[in-house]
């Protein structure tokens, strides 16, 4: 089973490859995402099919699905989708008898994270924790060399531990979690607050918003900080001490080897990374007694999760 399929689905988006046991993509789609759940299914299969027409797509032996949401425990159904009105729905059944292939569904996350494992940042450690720093904040977890799914598939979900108690209202329905003080929304919210508190300081980021400074949105203010300006940089290192304090905390429970950071937000590089390990060298318990993980940046870019989905299939 050396060729596989990997597929990921976003809310807007639907891209797919064929992808070798070294992690290469060989052949490669993508199309819009549709509305309604059938039409999605659809979508899919008929990318699947697409791929299956190629010239390495005529050697695929299984099919894997990166999905946005909680996937159950045998990597079947999608319980919930946060963007897609997928509930309880039996999406590998559902595309598999469409594509006469065997189908495995793992949360988008985990598919990257597995890549990175894999063929990425974390290759050649067996216990790795990927950060994905976006719109909010996801993650994946290997130990021992296994992608940690939990009880029932939802493990992983890291951008909800709760860092400050009673702290800011988070999507979940919970309050204060991670992903409210580390993510790219935090980003933005601290840069509005800045251009309320101190125009002077902020008039680079304002400018970039064309002047609205609800408008602010993480590419403008990544682009601001790698231009040098001093409040841009100062943002990213606050949004860093929360991302490293977060780590230290996952040291504290997983012990990884390695914490691999990706996402759009972490492509500022070193402005985010650097204070990310200070922080997290801060504040790791016991932290002169023990070894020191490595903070690296993901390697694998927007096609881990079809790299990761394919990778899984196969070795399922």
């Amino acid at each position: 089973m050396e060729l596989t399929i990997g597929v990921d689905v976003g809310g807007t988006k639907i891209a797919a490859g064929v992808v070798d046991a070294d992690g290469r993509i060989l052949e490669r789609l993508r199309v819009p995402t549709p509305e309604g759940v059938d039409a999605i299914d659809t979508s899919i299969a008929e990318a699947v099919e697409q791929l299956k027409q190629t010239e390495a797509g005529r050697q695929v032996a299984a099919v894997g699905v990166a999905a946005a949401g909680f996937v159950n425990e045998h990597r079947t159904v999608v319980r919930f989708a946060p963007n897609i009105a997928w509930r309880e729905h039996p999406l590998a059944e559902s595309v598999g008898k469409r594509v006469g292939l065997p189908v495995i569904v793992e949360n988008d996350a985990n598919a990257a994270a597995w890549a990175e494992y894999r063929f990425g940042a974390g290759r050649g450690s067996t216990d790795v924790a990927t950060v994905t720093v976006g719109t909010g904040v996801g993650g994946g977890i290997v130990l021992d060399g296994h992608l940690i799914r939990g009880a029932y598939g939802i493990a992983a979900e890291i951008g909800h531990l709760r860092v400050v108690p009673n702290g800011r209202a988070c999507g979940c329905g919970q309050t204060g979690c991670w992903e409210q003080y580390a993510s790219g929304r935090a980003l933005a919210r601290s840069a509005f607050e800045l251009a309320i508190r101190d125009p002077k300081a902020a008039a680079p980021l304002i400018e970039a918003a064309g002047g609205k400074i609800d408008g602010l949105v993480g590419s403008m203010i990544t682009e601001v900080a790698l231009a040098g300006d001093p409040a841009a940089i100062g943002l990213f290192s606050e949004l860093g001490r929360w991302l490293g304090e977060g780590i230290a905390a996952l040291a504290n429970v997983l012990d990884p080897a390695v914490v691999v950071i990706g996402g759009g937000v972490a492509e500022v590089g070193d402005l985010l990374l650097e204070p990310a390990r200070k922080a997290y060298a801060l504040h790791l318990s016991g932290g002169a007694n023990r070894p020191h993980l490595q903070i690296r940046p993901a390697q694998m870019g927007n096609e881990a999760g079809i790299i990761g989905a394919a990778d899984l299939a196969r070795s399922r």
